[in-house]
């Protein structure tokens, strides 16, 4: 057989197998449903799991390039919370630690933390607030912005000055529209004057930044009558001496607590690291638990083929009494198979994007793309399943007798 006729049989087997789909437009419908179900379900809900991943590592990003979180007490004994970052204790942490730890080597700058909740009056409107007690260098440990004003000045951390900077929110619920700078806010009993408002940034892993009002460490510790930090934020000058820093930094904390660790060092790198194992490997199980469906959907296609195989018995007859060999059959069932796999394959890709569009719409903030990987496997499967499973049925009208299909119908 020359190459154009090899072509030729090619092209009449894909136009046979086409009007043989076609001829049964509901059975084509459902099998095209079944199978695009199961890739639109791999490439939406692999969108949803790889997002969830890209968005931690941003948070995490967000928090700073170089940054150590110490902690009061051990994990061991208090456990790590996304949100809170708090342990038990048996020893405070101290704005005399923080300023220890900003004058270790490999340090680039520190912010001590103090937090809680207090009621905010101010413009004759009233709300309960967050109160974050920290130092100048905040703002760029946290890789924050200004919208107005400045923030809290360079000053002694041991002193605390009336002076406030408002989050976004604070800011427009309590002034709307107006400038609020220079006005006066109380928080508890004390009057402090606004010397800046934030730039909108929203909701991070640790804390609203929106929600925030910010004062001098030493002002937050006199409102809330505590001596102890919530947490020490520690940047070091690159990237490349976190470990070096990390080290030097508990040796520093191990003398100041007389000999004993009894603090957390976090560093980004290995909480980001841990999470985003979790959330590849939670991803993958997803991404198998919907591929299930696709397997569902090649079994439900043999079934229909071999139903096939029988309605067209008398087809296939036809054919092998005009000449057709066993593999022509073999391809013309394969070849359907492949064309209503192939369909629903498309479909569901389609499909699953709509479902991945939906889903950034509904929540802007989380990137939710279907990972390249997750398309291709989707893919893959949902035509290896359909052709796995045309196999048998394939086989089956190949074996059938001209002469006995002939006289069955």
């Amino acid at each position: 057989m020359s190459a154009a006729d090899a072509t030729l049989t090619a092209l009449d087997t894909l136009r046979f197998a086409i009007r043989a789909a076609l001829g049964y437009p509901l059975r084509t419908a459902l099998l095209i449903l079944a199978m695009s179900i199961g890739v639109a379900a791999v490439v939406t809900l692999t969108a949803v799991g790889d997002g969830m991943r890209r968005y931690v590592a941003g948070q995490f990003a967000s928090l700073g390039a170089n940054l150590i979180i110490v902690l009061p007490g051990r994990t061991e004994t208090g456990g790590l919370q996304p949100n809170s970052f708090v342990a038990s204790t048996p020893r405070d942490l101290t704005i005399e630690d923080a300023a220890a730890l900003a004058r270790a080597p490999l340090v680039q700058r520190a912010a001590p933390i103090s937090a809680g909740n207090s009621e905010a009056a101010a413009n004759g409107r009233l709300r309960e607030v967050m109160v974050l007690g920290t130092s100048s260098d905040f703002i760029a440990i946290r890789q924050l912005s200004l919208a107005q004003g400045n923030f809290l000045p360079v000053t002694d951390w041991r002193r605390g000055g009336a002076v406030a900077v408002l989050g976004a929110t604070v800011h427009n619920e309590l002034f709307g529209n107006n400038s609020s700078i220079g006005q006066t806010i109380r928080l508890g009993d004390r009057r402090l004057r606004i010397v800046g408002v934030m730039e909108p940034s929203g909701q991070g892993l640790d804390m609203n930044t929106d929600e925030l009002v910010i004062v001098p460490v030493a002002t937050a510790q006199a409102i809330f009558d505590t001596g102890s930090l919530f947490r020490i934020l520690v940047e070091t000058r690159d990237r490349d001496a976190i470990d070096a820093a990390k080290t030097g930094l508990e040796n520093i904390m191990r003398e100041r607590h007389e000999g004993e660790l009894d603090v957390t060092l976090v560093t980004q790198d290995a909480v980001l690291v841990t999470l985003d194992d979790i959330l590849g490997l939670l991803t993958l199980a997803i991404a198998g638990i919907a591929a299930i469906s696709l397997i569902v959907a090649g079994i439900l296609v043999m079934n229909v083929m071999l139903v096939a195989v029988t309605q067209r018995t008398a087809e296939i007859g036809l054919l092998k009494a005009f000449g057709a060999r066993g593999r022509d059959i073999v391809c013309i069932f394969l070849t359907e198979a492949a064309l209503l796999s192939f369909a629903g394959a498309l479909t569901g890709y389609l499909f699953g994007l709509a479902g991945a569009w939906l889903v950034r719409l509904r929540w802007p903030e989380l990137p939710a793309w279907p990972p390249a990987w997750a398309v291709a496997a989707a893919l893959c499967v949902a035509l290896g399943s359909g052709l796995v499973f045309g196999v048998m049925p394939a086989r089956r009208a190949a074996a059938l007798d001209p002469v006995l299909a002939l006289t069955r119908h």
